[in-house]
């Protein structure tokens, strides 16, 4: 066996030991589990929204101790401060001199528990976080651990209390999935069970930092044809030209998609990406970064509509052979 080949097998070893480990707790829902793993392979980050009670912080739980990295989890709330999330500047009699107070926002994996139940304000110290993966304050940078992921959930912005995420930000978001309810033999299992297998903490580390970062490059190192690459950008040339969209997908929404393609590709032990694999992804990936024309049923619509705007684009673009 040659040393190329020992690594692919041991690439895909881990992760099919991750994506065990996640569908253990996460009982029946195979495609969110997969999800998860393709944004983070694909250096993003990850919005989890739907109602109450499915398992969107259980999801987020398990992944951070299927990983052998830092992990903070902040319940965000209407009082919360930016200096709660990014840390403060105190002064230290004994070294008589101010010094920086780390907050939360510095480790690996970072739970936004119902992120929009807080200000925008608090919401906006993200975004340079998420972007640049730093914050600046008064005037001085400080770089965040390697790897960084925000995996945020939220109630739908019907719900009381809440406050809807600014475009800036949800574009920031790599993907956004829903759980959905379970099916009715997984969630039998969960009455029979009185709900043991929910314990995440059971779950053993499947991988460290520094493997998780090995696992990102080589995502990034999967193959992507020309002719894939034509078939992406007719996509979000159709997203910026649609009649029923106010806002089409950003460069930045380009390159995720990109990126999430390859994770994917891994993923299923290929060192190529299909057409199929950008097919797969458009919706999770574009859905919330699209906003529908008032015009034509955008208000209250939401993320529905776009992504029913997006099936509509994607039958209307070939794939190549």
């Amino acid at each position: 066996m040659t040393s190329r080949h020992a690594a692919a097998v041991s690439t895909i070893e881990k992760l099919s030991a991750l994506e065990e480990a996640l569908s253990s707790v996460i009982r029946g829902k195979p495609e969110p589990v997969r999800l998860v793993l393709v944004c983070l392979l694909a250096r993003g980050h990850l919005l989890i929204e739907d109602v109450p009670g499915v398992g969107k912080t259980t999801l987020a739980q398990t992944l951070a101790r299927c990983l052998e990295c830092g992990f903070h989890r902040i319940q965000f709330t209407s009082d919360m401060l930016p200096s709660d999330l990014l840390g403060v500047t105190v002064y230290s009699s004994s070294q008589e001199e101010f010094e920086f107070k780390r907050g939360p926002i510095f480790t690996n994996i970072l739970l936004a528990d119902e992120i929009n139940r807080t200000t925008p304000k608090t919401q906006s110290a993200l975004l340079e976080a998420m972007n640049e993966r730093q914050v600046t304050i008064e005037g001085r940078r400080y770089p965040l651990p390697m790897p960084f992921m925000v995996v945020a959930t939220q109630n739908p912005i019907e719900y009381h209390g809440t406050y809807p995420l600014p475009e800036s930000q949800m574009d920031r978001f790599l993907m956004r999935i829903r759980m959905g309810y379970p099916d009715a033999a997984s969630e039998r299992e969960i009455l029979r069970s009185d709900g043991r297998h929910l314990a995440s903490q059971a779950v053993t580390p499947v991988v460290n930092a520094h493997e998780v970062a090995e696992l990102q490059r080589v995502a990034g190192e999967i193959r992507v044809d020309e002719t894939v690459v034509d078939y992406l950008m007719a996509i979000v040339e159709k997203t910026r030209n649609h009649e029923h969209l106010a806002l089409g997908s950003s460069p930045r929404g380009t390159i995720a998609l990109y990126r999430a393609a390859q994770a994917l590709a891994l993923m299923e032990g290929l060192n190529y990406c299909t057409p199929d694999h950008v097919k797969r992804l458009v919706v999770p990936v574009f859905a919330h970064r699209l906003a529908p024309d008032p015009r034509y049923g955008g208000n209250g619509a939401g993320v529905d509509r776009t992504a029913q705007i997006l099936e509509e684009i994607l039958q209307s673009v070939e794939v190549p052979l």
